[in-house]
């Protein structure tokens, strides 16, 4: 007692026929948008004059193998403050996967030492005037990383 049937391949009269003696009580077929907008006018005419109805269906590549819920999950552990790696062992998932799923602006790698504010003081001073290295020895920052921060 099937309502619905999904159909991959071109629709014959045959194939329509053996779709409703498997089925008598069929409602709905869907097939791909690709093989929708091939069907002939008098079979979507006939199907629709017994109540079947014809629908495309949009579904595109793969499905997804993680569900919306476990990257709201992820989420809050990041939240929480909890490494990508400690939850990539709590939930049993590839590392790759937490930082796929996540929606912060969380990246692999080193984290950086300097803040915005100390980057906008270092630029504050260099548009002053200030000399790279004497901006580097007042705020106790190597020189190399006063000319990063003025780039940022």
């Amino acid at each position: 007692m099937v309502l619905e049937v999904y159909v991959n391949e071109q629709l014959s009269s045959r194939k329509i026929m053996e779709i409703l003696d498997s089925n008598p009580n069929l409602e709905k077929i869907t097939c791909p948008v690709s093989i929708y907008t091939r069907i002939s006018k008098k079979y979507m005419n006939a199907l629709t004059e017994l109540g079947i109805v014809i629908e495309p269906v949009n579904r595109r590549g793969r499905p997804k193998k993680y569900s919306p819920n476990d990257a709201t999950r992820i989420q809050s552990l990041l939240d929480k403050g909890e490494s990508p790696k400690a939850i990539a062992v709590k939930l049993n998932l590839p590392i790759k996967t937490v930082y796929y799923l996540k929606n912060s602006s969380l990246k692999r790698g080193r984290k950086i030492k300097y803040t915005t504010e100390k980057a906008k003081e270092v630029k504050k001073l260099y548009s002053k005037g200030v000399p790279a290295k004497r901006i580097s020895e007042n705020l106790k920052i190597p020189l190399r990383t006063v000319y990063l921060l003025i780039k940022r």
